[in-house]
């Protein structure tokens, strides 16, 4: 296996195997790019509004497994609210986006007000995951749910409904580096909609072409837990909703939108 999700060549973020997503053998998993584009959003024109409180990623499109540039910008400049955009391309074309907001962390004396009480207890006391296979059988084993360590508290894969699941990665997002914990929780966020799929697995699909993380913390520890519920309508309009955590508390909350539909229909966006 790969030791890391991408290669960094100059500018450009090479993927690997582990970048592959469950849909399609040529397209990636939105984690991967999330991550990417989190790193990015995280590390440009550092000062004092340096804390990404929101992040919200659109994809665009199906990612492929190709070479990946990202230009980030400042949208609107501010020592303690700045937003940031990020662009991703691959081969010259857009294929996803994200903007970010950005806040100011300073010492106050303020109390510690948690956003609600912990609703998952930890990855030592849940059970090893495997979600393989996914739901299109021309995908190979190896994607990016191979690139995490996963854990179920509740629920289960083989069944529909709520779910509760830790992830932690088992590899570098980017060969060399340590994943901060902001690209912990983007890697982990876009899973939401599948560990709490409303519709059977491989009869269905509900693809999310964004991604929205709200924190107001950043997980201590390697682990992020999702706490997670999706919700469809008849119509095919879906919305995936977890609650973050690491092992201590609830650190903010992602949401997904979701394109849902039979399988057999395809999954052309």
């Amino acid at each position: 296996m790969p030791d890391a999700v991408f290669e960094a060549d100059g500018d450009r973020f090479v993927p690997t195997e582990l970048a592959r997503g469950p849909w399609s053998p040529d397209a990636q998993h939105g984690g991967g790019p999330a991550a990417l584009l989190a790193r990015a959003v995280e590390r440009f024109d550092p000062g004092p509004a340096d804390f990404v409180s929101r992040m919200t990623v659109e994809l665009l499109r199906p990612v492929p497994l190709t070479p990946l540039e990202i230009r980030t910008e400042t949208l609107r400049p501010g020592k303690k609210v700045q937003w940031l955009g990020a662009s991703m391309t691959a081969d010259g074309v857009e294929v996803a986006r994200a903007t970010a907001l950005r806040l100011r962390r300073a010492d106050t004396d303020l109390p510690e007000i948690p956003l609600s009480e912990p609703t998952m207890n930890g990855p030592h006391a849940s059970e090893p995951l495997e979600i393989w296979p996914p739901p299109s059988r021309e995908v190979p084993a190896l994607g990016f749910w191979s690139a995490m360590d996963l854990r179920q508290e509740r629920g289960s894969w083989t069944t529909t409904g709520p779910a509760a699941v830790w992830f932690r990665l088992r590899v570098a997002m980017v060969a060399g580096e340590e994943p901060s914990p902001l690209q912990r929780v983007a890697a982990a966020a876009d899973f939401g909609n599948g560990i709490s799929a409303a519709l059977e697995r491989g009869a269905h699909l509900f693809i999310n072409p964004d991604l929205t993380v709200y924190l107001y913390r950043l997980p201590a520890g390697e682990w992020v837990g999702l706490d997670a519920v999706s919700a469809v309508d008849p119509t095919g309009i879906g919305l995936a909703v977890s609650a973050l955590h690491d092992e201590n508390v609830r650190i903010g909350t992602s949401l997904q939108s979701l394109l849902v539909d039979r399988f057999d229909r395809g999954m052309s966006i």
